[in-house]
């Protein structure tokens, strides 16, 4: 397939491949191309476009003005044959489409229970997942390069479709045998005394707590800070400190008995689980099935 300028699909593909890696030699090996092949498409590329796509600084390769402005064209170019893809499926009267959705990682535990119902009822569909942290999930938004997300905390100023479907209660947690855990309506004055770990800077968890404590008047100082909700739930299960995490992270660590959920003054703090797509985003007959089962049916796919 031809486009203007003489510009082929292929070539963006393999444009978008070392754009993402940044290697002409990861990029190679990710579609399976000597690297010449991929340096000739690349160079035939920046011919047709007169002006260069990637600068090179001593041994690290960067995308010029040029290249990321053709990234984002050929993001847009690739989701678009993706939906044509799963257009011409369902027009062939087959549910053997693709859904692509990105989750927060607070949300996999009941996210894989609502895809795999899902499944149930689209057994041939391809299901693309991305279990990840807020940064990324609001770079899948920008960049159109997943159907659906799933995370806590819509992003403002951005053109996007935010349904809530769940809620996303945040609870305080300490080790099993915690001095605090037999005691009822703690204050949070109590808390201030307390270690805490914590989720990264930007992450809606971190942004939903730093917001609760400075509404109330409060602040925690001593903090540690993990990359992850599970690691979060295993370093307060070693007694390192509290946590405060999203109860929908928890049921192993209850079920095991290895961590407490404490009585604290105005909590839980409640929040909800979003759908988030672009409004602009064209929903295929297969995304607007899942986008319906999570709005309609997650509460009895979960049991709540």
């Amino acid at each position: 397939m031809m486009l203007p300028m003489n510009i082929t699909i292929r070539q963006l593909q393999i444009f978008e491949s070392v754009a993402k890696f940044l290697s002409y030699t990861r990029a190679s090996e990710a579609l399976y191309l000597s690297q010449p092949a991929v340096s000739m498409q690349i160079k035939q590329l920046e011919t047709e476009l007169e002006m260069p796509l990637f600068e090179r600084m001593g041994k690290t390769l960067y995308l010029t003005d040029t290249g990321v402005e053709l990234l984002n064209y050929a993001r847009t170019i690739s989701q678009q044959l993706i939906e044509l893809d799963s257009v011409m499926t369902e027009m062939r009267g087959s549910q053997r489409g693709r859904l692509t959705i990105a989750v927060a990682s607070t949300a996999n535990s009941f996210a894989l229970k609502i895809l795999g119902e899902f499944y149930k009822k689209f057994a041939g569909t391809t299901i693309n997942l991305d279990v990840t942290n807020r940064e990324s999930l609001l770079k899948h938004l920008n960049d159109n390069t997943v159907d659906m997300v799933i995370m806590g905390q819509p992003p403002e100023g951005m053109d996007v479709d935010a349904t809530p479907f769940l809620a996303n209660p945040l609870v305080v947690i300490a080790p099993k045998g915690h001095l605090l855990e037999d005691q009822k309506a703690i204050p949070l004055s109590v808390l201030q005394q307390e270690t805490f770990i914590m989720r990264e800077h930007g992450s809606g968890t971190r942004i939903a707590m730093e917001r609760f404590f400075e509404e109330n008047g409060y602040s925690i100082s001593s903090v540690m800070e993990m990359s992850s909700n599970e690691a979060i739930n295993q370093a307060v299960e070693a007694g390192l400190g509290l946590g405060i995490v999203s109860y929908h992270t928890l049921e192993w660590g209850l079920a095991l008995e290895r961590l407490a959920v404490l009585d604290v003054e105005s909590f839980p703090i409640m929040r909800h689980w979003y759908l988030v797509h672009r409004k602009s985003k064209r929903l295929t007959a297969l995304s607007s099935a899942f986008k319906q089962l999570v709005i309609e049916d997650t509460a009895t796919i979960l049991k709540i």
